[in-house]
């Protein structure tokens, strides 16, 4: 594994339920419980799975033509059942208008096949997703 393989991300306590995240870029972003309008760790994982998509298909459909619009929903429910609390029926769907040009045809052409590439090999958050991956936990304390 190399140092550009490696991804880190550090979450901070801020209050009670409320937890800063950091990149090693410097970005940051709050989140917690469904209060202040703040994303949730689900909703949060909801849109890394759509983001990631939505990324891989606009540098591909981009090459092409700048979409007019460019909408990507998520959905998912929430349920209990022998192995936990954990989401089924991940759907996304793509809205995408592009230009009544030769470029956006083209794009309009390539949109299925991008979405699919991405689904099934490009977006490493929803092919992490689909196939699971262990989870390790180490502890420190003092």
């Amino acid at each position: 594994m190399t140092e550009d393989n490696h991804r880190h991300v550090e979450i901070t306590r801020l209050r009670k339920a409320r937890f800063l995240a950091r990149n090693e870029r410097g970005g940051e972003l709050e989140f917690g419980e469904a209060e202040d309008g703040a994303f949730t760790p689900i909703e949060l994982l909801l849109a890394a799975v759509a983001g990631c998509t939505a990324i891989d298909v606009d540098y591909i459909t981009a090459k092409r033509v700048e979409a007019d619009r460019f909408v990507v929903t998520v959905d998912a429910d929430k349920i209990r059942d022998e192995h936990g609390n954990r989401l089924v029926d991940i759907v996304l769907r793509f809205a995408v208008d592009f230009p009544q040009t030769e470029q956006g045809d083209a794009a309009r052409e390539v949109l299925p096949a991008a979405v699919q590439r991405s689904h099934d090999r490009l977006c490493t958050v929803g092919r992490t997703v689909e196939t699971g991956t262990p989870i390790a936990v180490e502890i420190e304390s003092s």
